[in-house]
Parts: structure tokens; C-alpha cells; sequence
């Protein structure tokens, strides 16, 4: 599990020009973003997520090693880091907004 790389999705000027234009209107910043990556056939956090609790749960089960289990339990800690990292950044864009 070590050597596998994470894709990061990243918004290209267009994107981040419509995310722009949109919060000049008054929508919220991290919804946009949202809604653009996933157009390009991302998964939501907390898809991915439940997707990464319910292979824990099969493992834990069919009794993988301990090893594989820790692994799976640390995607899913990162999963959640990431999506407390987006919901600080939205509450932070919604403060500055008002």
C-alpha cells in the first residue's frame, strides 16, 4: 500500500474562473469547487469514504491481516482530514464573505 500514489484533483484556470464568477454572485465557494471536480467523474469525499469503511468491514470479517486493516483504517483517517481541511476552508470563505 505504501507505494500507491494519490491522484489530486486540481481546478484549471477555466474552473477556477467559473468559481470566481460564481462567488461574485454570492454562492458558496466550496459547493462550486465541489461540483466541478466532480464533473470530471471525481468521488465525493464522503463517498469515498463510505466506499474505504465498508472494505474495512469486509476485511475485519473475512479476518485480512492486521497489516492491510491498518492500512485501510489510515485512508480513511486521511479521508477525513481532508474533508475537516475542506469544511474549515469553506467556514473560513463563508466568514470572510460576510
Amino acid at each position: 500500500m505504501s507505494g500507491v500514489k494519490r491522484k489530486r484533483n486540481v481546478l484549471n484556470v477555466k474552473q477556477k474562473l467559473e468559481i470566481l464568477q460564481k462567488l461574485n454572485k454570492g454562492e458558496s465557494a466550496s459547493a462550486n469547487a465541489e461540483d466541478v471536480l466532480n464533473e470530471g467523474n471525481t468521488i465525493s469525499h464522503s463517498a469515498a469514504l463510505q466506499s474505504v469503511e465498508t472494505l474495512l468491514d469486509y476485511m475485519r470479517r473475512r479476518g485480512f491481516d492486521y497489516g492491510d486493516i491498518t492500512a485501510i483504517r489510515k485512508i480513511c483517517v486521511d479521508i477525513r482530514q481532508e474533508m475537516n481541511k475542506q469544511q474549515k476552508q469553506s467556514r473560513i470563505t463563508d466568514f470572510l464573505k460576510h
